[in-house]
């Protein structure tokens, strides 16, 4: 999908599976709406962000039109217009939609693939993105969560607000937290894999 925002054409791409994957969420109840249960998100972000050594993480489900922020990790204290966490999050923990055209997670989650982006400005199809110049977004580090049907549900991934080199340290630790959380939402479900 091409839109225009800001004066710059911005690349969104078609995702074929969002039907899919919206029906997938509302059947595990994930993506509709933020309560106790998501807790569990937020510890999983800010344990992303300590094994990253990042300023802000996210835990992030997307349906056909939107990005939903079920797990939310900024720095303490950090309240002020530029902080990404209340911009991503609409300003408070019960509001943690984003459009599907802004960030880099739709990328992921289309593509299947982890995205790691030493500072994003270096690469035009994602310099043009709302993030940078709105929430100040320069780096970025994600990977997609794919539960055992195969669907990709959303994904886990790291930012800064300076260019970070994440080298492929980076890149398997973003994978390895996928699959973590992955297993986790399977345990959820009540899966338990062949032994």
């Amino acid at each position: 999908m091409t839109s225009f925002a800001t004066g710059r054409m911005l690349l969104t791409p078609a995702d074929r599976d969002g039907p899919a994957r919206a029906e997938r969420l509302r059947r595990l109840d994930l993506g509709e709406r933020p309560d106790a249960s998501f807790d569990s998100f937020d510890a999983f972000a800010d344990k992303v962000a300590e094994v990253t050594a990042s300023p802000f993480s996210m835990v992030n489900f997307i349906d056909e039109n939107r990005q939903f922020f079920a797990g939310l990790h900024t720095p303490a204290g950090n309240r002020g217009g530029q902080d990404i966490g209340a911009a991503a999050a609409g300003g408070n923990r019960g509001a943690r939609y984003m459009a599907r055209d802004h960030g880099y997670c739709p990328h992921v989650v289309v593509r299947r693939k982890a995205l790691v982006l030493d500072d994003v400005c270096d690469y035009p199809r994602f310099a043009g993105n709302p993030v940078v110049d709105d929430i100040g977004v320069r780096s970025y580090l994600g990977a997609p969560l794919i539960d055992r049907t195969g669907i990709a549900l959303g994904t886990v991934c790291a930012v800064d607000t300076v260019p970070r080199p994440w080298g492929r340290a980076g890149l398997d630790t973003i994978k390895s937290l996928a699959q973590e959380l992955v297993r986790q939402i399977d345990h959820r479900e009540g899966y338990r894999p062949p032994s």
